[in-house]
């Protein structure tokens, strides 16, 4: 009987075993898990959290589902006032705004910025610092608009300044070598040998004019990074700079980032934009709170704060992201939600319950067109006066006037705003990464 049993055993273990390998592995999210998810647990659910944002509906989703989008989340009939709305708040809450990560963390110290989890009870960050790059620590130079590298001390600068001297020579004999392989090209006599001659020439010509340019911007970057840590002012800012990042990375709340390393400089970076202020994380609880009531899904938050400098890179990527002298998101008051996979019911009921906290006069939100809808909520819960955002106009880009639609507008608390008229035309669902945040 046991030697029966134990078969028996043995054949449930190996059909068990080919059972298993049929069984359907959970399908990956489509993006990594942010560098504050700690502990092997907290992934776990993090990752749970964002299948469900990707939960295949059985439905249309996203852009392709058929949606009513409220007045209050459509643009103004000058488009400039959407913009000017925020930065009038920024200017009447006079706040300081970081240009790079080493004034963030300055704000984060003071206590201006709290850190949003990984996966709160009701929403889970989606993305978050998806387009930091892993390059060393600089200073923005809002003067120039240059970054300038951070360096521990002055012998380290040195070093660097020594490499870049170096390379010089060898570009410059890089770019002779080109002009010589140009000098004794010849033209092929046969017609038919003339297109791989042109294409050869054409890639000679493109080479050497990059490495020429190649030369002359890193001489430039040589001189200018040499006048800020020549100068005993300057080299003092950088040095002090440089050492708040790094008090900050080896103990950031008990865990550390090793900064001499790419992918801990990437996860640092990624880390410090998990921020936002405690006024505008207070009205993403509320959002999020609803929206999980209502559909028993979290909600994805694709970003929070962000530096000038990481706002202006984001721009080269994302047309949603503004280029102006006050971006929303460098207050740490605004905050994006991800729509790509919710139904229409989802975004329809989402879109009016933040349409009604507009109306309330505590936030300015739009759709935007890559499927996010921007929350920027007011730091003492009022819409900022009139007169300071008729005087904000100018600070954002020229003004637009949409087209009418041809059904009267809605009427809101403060202004008529007009809706846009938009495409029925919608992209196919599918299960894509978001945009770059």
């Amino acid at each position: 009987m046991h030697a029966a049993a134990a078969a028996l055993l043995g054949v449930g273990l190996a059909v068990a075993l080919i059972m298993w390998g049929d069984l359907p592995k959970p399908e990956e999210v489509a993006v990594s898990p942010p560098p504050n998810a700690l502990t092997a647990p907290v992934v776990r659910s993090w990752r749970e959290a964002a299948r469900r944002v990707e939960e295949n509906r059985g439905e249309p989703v996203g852009r392709a589902a058929a949606v009513v989008v409220p007045s209050e989340l459509r643009h103004y009939s000058d488009r400039r006032r959407f913009l000017a709305v925020q930065v009038a708040e920024s200017r009447a809450q006079d706040f300081e705004l970081p240009d790079d990560y080493a004034e963030l963390v300055a704000l984060i110290e003071r206590g201006q910025m709290v850190e949003m989890k990984p996966l709160g009870d009701e929403y889970v960050l989606y993305g978050i610092g998806s387009s930091v790059s892993d390059d060393p620590l600089t200073h923005y130079d809002r003067a120039t608009g240059t970054d300038i590298p951070l360096y521990e001390n002055y012998a380290d600068f040195q070093d660097a300044d020594a490499a870049m001297e170096e390379s010089i020579p060898e570009l410059k004999a890089k770019a002779a070598g080109l002009q010589k392989d140009l000098r004794v090209l010849r033209a092929p006599k046969l017609r038919k040998q003339r297109a791989a001659y042109l294409r050869q020439r054409k890639a000679l010509q493109a080479q050497l004019k990059g490495t020429q340019a190649a030369v002359k911007l890193l001489d430039k970057r040589r001189q200018r990074v040499a006048a800020f840590y020549d100068d005993y002012d300057k080299r003092r800012l950088l040095v002090a700079e440089y050492r708040l990042l790094s008090d900050k990375a080896a103990d950031f709340d008990g865990r550390s980032y090793d900064l001499r390393t790419p992918a801990g400089r990437a996860q640092f970076k990624a880390r410090l934009l998990s921020f936002i202020r405690p006024e505008a994380r207070e009205v993403l609880l509320e959002i999020a709170r609803h929206y999980h009531d209502q559909f028993g899904r979290p909600l994805p938050v694709t970003s929070l704060v962000r530096t000038e400098r990481y706002q202006q890179r984001l721009g080269e990527v994302n047309a949603n992201a503004t280029q102006i002298a006050t971006p929303p998101h460098t207050t740490g008051l605004a905050f994006d939600v991800y729509d790509r996979y919710m139904t229409a019911a989802e975004q329809n009921e989402l879109m009016r319950f933040v349409a009604q906290l507009e109306d309330e006069g505590r936030v300015e939100a739009l759709r935007e067109t890559r499927d996010h809808i921007h929350i920027f909520a007011f730091n003492d819960g009022r819409r900022p006066a009139e007169a300071l955002i008729a005087r904000s106009l100018d600070a954002v880009r020229p003004a637009f006037v949409a087209a009418p639609r041809r059904a009267p507008a809605v009427k809101k608390s403060a202004v008529r705003r007009p809706a846009l008229s938009r495409s029925t035309s919608r992209p196919p669902p599918g299960r894509v990464s978001p945009p770059a945040r």
